[in-house]
């Protein structure tokens, strides 16, 4: 609690926090719409997420809530069970196995997905977004807002989906998102962008709520329909707020179908939010690792409340993550704020929340797209050679033409393909003595250090005791794999703060071929 009231960083976290609440609602709306769930639901795991996810996790930017690739999932289940509060008790399980996860220390496995992999899905999830919100941007919002996958369920997939926007373009939402885009590319540039409190999704939002209102003024037949704004359902007093949470129905408990799809929601939902983790703690500037064992943890307590009260299962999400990074997050407590805002908006201001644009939110996610396939990360990988560049274009493409899982899993078999082709050995010797009362290390790295000896390299180095001495050896290396290279770069950081004396010895500039 203390790290939460602590006030540093705190404009860039409130901030941040808005942006990521603006973009939360709407997703949160849609996968719940996806799934075939009451729309409530979505929000309701939205403030699981922000709220209880974000207070006990310790990642500092990731964002957890409802997920997309979970929606089809969650929607054969509640189909295949007979009703959403039998799911319910589906969803309560499933975070006791994730919880049970936490506890046996199962959060290794993200240290077995190669960066090349990662660096991939970052930029598939970019490429994705800039094709999902195209449609949105020119008015065409017949496919639910938040869809990551290449099949829709309306039938169309990304590439008719493209074609059919483009030949019923809705000028006000054009012209909205056209503004949107403007506003999100100069305000950086603009000395009001030091007002952390007003950051630029946010002006784009208001901007585009009066856009649309004064269009509306001109001429009735310009403003955008119901379908093109966000559509949170209204309600008149508390209690009707109050009906919309749902109980388990747990006469049903022990039904073998229950624990198929809770054990199928548990491995889904945690490998989705392993890759998320792992790819978060990659654009961290700070380059923060989080504890991957809490994190499954953390999940397993949302989805049991989540369960309780009647939401959709929670994983940590990549969009809402990525969001959260380009809006400028320092610490968790963004993730917290945007739980609080989704609460208190709910109670307080839903009609003003319907009427947003799709078009303005759709110009924001295009921009976090924008950055997260930049090009000189696809230059980076083309450099560093063909055992990294292929299975980062592979990732890539399979991710767009499948979905996330699918698409790592493509992945990671490609590149793994590729490592195994090199000489597996031990990864190091490590040697351990006393100076004057000083503890010295010595770590001496073999000849060949590929991905798979990355966990127990990250490992190692993490039991090295601060106000220490670390030589990391690399003399007798002719390869060592970008993702331990990866660690080494990013403990640097670490044994500054930690007071750890390190001499690199031996690195080549590069070790690409």
């Amino acid at each position: 609690m203390s790290k939460f009231i602590n006030l540093d960083h705190w404009k860039s976290d409130l901030s941040s926090g808005i942006v990521v609440f603006l973009v939360a609602v709407p997703l949160c709306l849609g996968i719940a719409l996806a799934s075939g769930a009451n729309l409530y639901t979505g929000l309701i795991a939205g403030i699981i997420g922000g709220i209880i996810v974000g207070s006990i996790s310790n990642s500092a930017l990731a964002v957890s809530g409802p997920a997309a690739g979970l929606a089809v999932i969650v929607m054969d289940s509640i189909q295949k069970l007979g009703g959403f509060q039998l799911f319910l008790v589906a969803v309560v399980i499933a975070g006791i196995i994730q919880l049970i996860l936490g506890f046996v220390r199962a959060g290794f496995i993200a240290d077995f997905f190669p960066s090349s992999v990662i660096k991939g899905m970052l930029a598939a999830i970019g490429v994705i977004l800039i094709l999902k919100q195209i449609p949105h941007a020119l008015g065409d919002d017949l496919d639910y807002f938040g869809d990551l996958g290449f099949l829709q369920l309306d039938n169309n997939n990304t590439f008719t989906e493209l074609w059919n926007a483009l030949r019923k373009i809705n000028i006000s939402a054009l012209l909205i998102s056209s503004i949107s885009l403007l506003v999100l590319i100069v305000w950086p540039k603009t000395p009001m962008n030091n007002i952390k409190l007003l950051p630029a999704p946010l002006i784009v939002v208001v901007l585009g709520i009066l856009l649309n209102f004064v269009l509306g003024k001109i001429n009735p037949s310009l403003g955008l329909a119901e379908e093109h704004l966000v559509q949170i359902p209204l309600f008149s007093t508390f209690d009707q707020f109050i009906s919309n949470f749902t109980t388990p129905e747990w006469s049903g408990a022990l039904s073998y179908k229950v624990f198929l799809v809770a054990f199928t929601l548990a491995i889904v939902a945690s490998l989705e939010t392993l890759l998320s983790i792992e790819a978060i703690d990659k654009l961290d500037p700070m380059k923060r690792s989080t504890n991957t064992n809490l994190e499954l943890k953390a999940q397993g307590i949302g989805n049991i409340v989540s369960g309780l009260i009647g939401g959709l299962p929670i994983t940590a999400v990549i969009v809402r993550g990525s969001a959260n990074v380009a809006a400028g997050a320092k610490t968790k407590k963004s993730t917290i704020i945007h739980g609080v805002l989704l609460v208190l908006c709910l109670l307080t201001i839903p009609g003003l929340l319907n009427k947003i644009p799709y078009a303005s939110l759709a110009a924001i996610l295009l921009m976090i797209g924008y950055k997260l396939t930049d090009a000189t990360l696809i230059r980076e990988m083309i450099k560093k050679g063909y055992i990294h560049a292929i299975p980062f274009f592979v990732t890539i493409i399979a991710i767009n033409l499948s979905d996330l899982l699918i698409g790592i899993c493509i992945g990671l078999v490609v590149a793994v393909i590729f490592i195994l082709i090199r000489n597996y050995k031990n990864p190091f010797a490590l040697n351990k003595e006393e100076e004057n009362g000083k503890r010295k290390y010595t770590l001496k790295l073999a000849s060949e250090v590929s991905f798979l000896n990355k966990s127990v390299v990250s490992s190692t180095l993490k039991k090295v005791k601060p106000d220490s001495e670390l030589i990391i050896d690399a003399s007798n290396s002719l390869y060592i794999d970008d993702d331990v290279l990866e660690i080494i770069e990013d403990y640097k950081i670490q044994a500054e703060h930690k007071k750890i004396d390190l001499e690199l010895i031996g690195f080549k500039e590069s070790y690409a071929n």
